[in-house]
């Protein structure tokens, strides 16, 4: 165990990208950072400080996710939950789609396995976190970076690909000033869906791995659509036809909703990504909504961890 703060940087990640429902996730350069330093004062088992915008809106007790995530890991090794001072840098925005809560998630356990002197492996504390979300997609890129792929395997258990991704192909990422819960989301998709549905998806998503891969025009625009999520989510987000249009006329392969959204995601050609990432902002400003667009690329490394500044891998 070390006394020393340990910093984590987490990158948010967009999940599903088009057909990749559930299974499909990717880590961007976008981050929030989470300083972890441990306390004597057993009063107080956790103070949690919130800086950045939204700061306000972060949970600054015990209910807090990071320091959910944390507990869960000292009980899982079975040893006493230390007292902690959490500082949270916020980067990504919450509730829109860019798995801010995968980040509380990787933090708090990555953070605590730090502190506890690295008893479990990276891929324990994977599990740990694909327990605690319930899914996948969003936890698995933050930690590890990079684009992933995960399936279940006979025993229950995760298999986890890496899907290589062109350099050619950037990303722009749309982020309204304005959410959309996950369980709404969730809501307004049925339970069931055709063999035509699923025979499409499953083409698709084979598609889109390749094109992510090779970065063939032709491959990534027919590879983004999506019968299984988007075309139930559309009518939850303002202004999406518009921007869409706006996205495709300006040279961008698709847009596809980000996670459960309401961020949207441009896939581009590099040479493109300005012109639509500028196309885009005009699109929802016309519809007199407040939007923030990044051209951001792929994170490769996944949770850092530093102490004194010295960052190593989680």
């Amino acid at each position: 165990m070390t006394n020393d703060p340990v910093t984590i940087s987490v990158p948010a990640t967009t999940a599903n990208i088009g057909p990749g429902f559930d299974c499909l996730g990717a880590a961007l350069t976008l981050y929030n950072r989470f300083t972890f330093s441990l306390t004597a004062d057993d009063n107080s088992p956790v103070v949690i400080t919130a800086v950045g915008e939204e700061a306000d809106r972060v949970q600054t007790d015990a209910s807090n996710l990071v320091y959910r995530a944390f507990v869960q890991f000292y009980q899982a090794i079975q040893q006493p939950v230390p007292p902690v001072h959490i500082t949270i840098q916020l980067g990504v925005p919450l509730a829109r789609g860019l798995g801010s809560s995968a980040t509380a998630i990787v933090a708090g356990l990555v953070g605590a396995n730090a502190l506890a002197g690295l008893p479990l492996t990276q891929q324990q504390v994977m599990q740990q976190a694909i327990a605690i979300e319930g899914h996948p997609d969003n936890v698995v890129p933050a930690l590890l970076g990079g684009c992933r792929l995960a399936a279940t395997k006979l025993d229950g258990g995760w298999e986890i690909c890496e899907v290589p991704w062109h350099t050619d192909v950037a990303v722009v990422v749309a982020i309204p000033n304005f959410e959309l819960s996950t369980a709404e989301a969730r809501r307004v998709l049925p339970d069931r869906y055709s063999r035509a549905d699923a025979i499409f998806n499953t083409a698709h998503l084979g598609l889109l791995i390749r094109g992510l891969e090779t970065g063939t025009d032709s491959w990534l625009q027919a590879a983004l659509q999506d019968r299984i999520h988007q075309p139930y989510r559309y009518s939850l987000i303002a202004g999406y036809k518009p921007v869409q249009s706006a996205a495709l006329e300006a040279g961008a392969y698709g847009l596809v909703i980000s996670g459960a959204g309401p961020t949207l995601l441009a896939l581009t050609a590099a040479s493109q990504a300005e012109a639509v990432r500028a196309a885009i902002a005009s699109a929802w400003a016309s519809e007199a909504i407040t939007a923030t667009v990044y051209v951001l690329h792929i994170d490769h490394r996944g949770a850092t961890v530093s102490f004194e500044s010295d960052p190593i891998s989680a």
